[in-house]
């Protein structure tokens, strides 16, 4: 399969989410009741250490950064949405719906089957919005969905546990995108030092770091730094 993808087909994603609210006690009491009834099974938490996790649940956490990147001739250009929620999502889907729609295009993110892809479907549905083609797999065959994921590509239809992006690129030499924040920083950064930027870097290094290892498994050789053109983050 592997050899019979084309680099310049794919279109690499990283998602960076946060909580819709930055604390537990922010929420309104009939969401602050739905949380406590979505995890009154898990006895070793209280729902309040539970919501440090909010922001990988679409229903109580929204979309803060989409970055992509594209193979273009011989550099990689990577772009970055921010901002409203609803046109951000709105922005990417305008890029899918325009540029990735045929058969010929895939997809690419990290745990993206697992978390990015369905997040994004998840919240663009919440805000009425309709799911671009390549993202609308309903009913869909599992040979026609259009969608890559280094993380189960390096499985090799193994079933173990969750491989992290950052080790990953440590074993294949790729420089690490994890030398300033990582996943865990994301709600802070956003919602104590409203710093998207610092947010939008990390999640461009993650976009490249996920073609980079595309281009390891392919047996390629890696982008060079001076072939990635950063457009404006908008």
């Amino acid at each position: 399969m592997l050899e019979d993808i084309r680099i310049p087909n794919v279109l690499f994603i990283d998602v960076e989410t946060v909580p819709v609210v930055y604390k537990y006690t922010d929420l309104d009491e009939d969401k602050r009741k739905l949380w406590d009834t979505k995890f009154r099974y898990v006895q070793t938490e209280s729902p309040e250490n539970l919501y440090k996790k909010a922001g990988i649940y679409a229903e109580f956490a929204k979309v803060i950064c989409i970055s992509v990147g594209f193979f273009h001739f011989e550099s990689f250009r990577v772009k970055s949405f921010t901002g409203d929620e609803k046109q951000l999502l709105h922005d990417f889907s305008v890029l899918l719906n325009e540029h990735y729609h045929s058969k010929k295009h895939l997809l690419c993110a990290h745990n993206g089957k697992e978390f990015d892809f369905p997040f994004l479907c998840r919240r663009m549905l919440i805000n009425g919005l309709r799911l671009p083609k390549l993202l609308n797999i309903a009913g869909k065959k599992p040979w026609e969905v259009n969608h890559l994921d280094t993380m189960e590509l390096w499985k090799f239809g193994d079933y173990k546990s969750y491989t992290s992006l950052n080790l990953l690129a440590n074993i294949f030499n790729i420089p690490t995108p994890k030398d300033d924040i990582d996943g865990s920083d994301v709600a802070r950064v956003y919602w104590e030092e409203n710093n998207i930027q610092r947010i939008a870097t990390y999640c461009q290094k993650d976009v490249i770091t996920v073609a980079q290892l595309l281009l390891r498994f392919k047996g390629e050789p890696l982008i060079e730094e001076k072939n990635i053109v950063y457009t404006d983050i908008g």
